[in-house]
């Protein structure tokens, strides 16, 4: 791996700047679950969709008596493949298709999971998302160049414990930036 190279952020947030003005990706905080020479996968952490997991568990054909947990929100995880469910989760589990980010981090896309949450033995900490975030090889890269993004390692906190609209200030927060502080252009010495 040559110097110049930046290591991976799998693992870590993306966190718009003012700048980034369209949708999705407007006060956006995306987790970063791939990160290599070949592009970016991400999911938004702080984008409601107007579905519940009780909606995406029925549709399945999928019964779950706990109320609670079919009241989960479901999040627009990014404009890619929305019709795709994504569980980013903490435990490792022994899914049929899962994807380990880190040591703390690992995302499933497999049935089995979400089988697992309506009975209440899925992960503790779970959140689903329809659809993700892609980045080309580079393109990333160059929006960071752009200041478009934030990055900072990625917070249990903020995913599970903080509400949806504040998940922004508060990944910003983990930096040290007040974003409502940030200029909404971007400037190159």
């Amino acid at each position: 791996m040559s110097a110049s190279r930046p290591s991976s952020l799998a693992g870590h947030f993306l966190i718009a700047m003012p700048s980034l003005a369209e949708p999705p990706f407007s006060r956006g905080v995306a987790f970063l679950c791939q990160h290599d020479e070949d592009g970016a996968v991400g999911l938004l952490v702080n984008q409601l969709s107007e579905y519940r997991l009780g909606d995406v568990l029925r549709q399945m054909k999928l019964e779950c008596d706990d109320p609670e947990v079919a009241d989960l929100p479901v999040l627009i995880g990014g404009p890619v493949q929305q019709e795709r469910g994504f569980v980013l989760h903490r435990e490792e589990g022994h899914w049929e298709s899962s994807y380990r980010i880190n040591d703390h981090w690992s995302v499933t896309t497999s049935r089995d999971i979400l089988i697992a949450m309506a009975a209440g033995t899925g992960p503790r900490q779970a959140m689903m998302a329809l659809g993700y975030a892609g980045w080309s090889a580079g393109q990333l890269e160059q929006e960071l160049k752009d200041n478009s993004w934030l990055t900072v390692e990625a917070s249990e906190r903020v995913v599970f414990d903080t509400p949806l609209e504040e998940r922004w200030s508060a990944a910003a927060g983990l930096v040290g930036v007040n974003p409502l502080q940030l200029p909404g252009y971007v400037g190159h010495a």
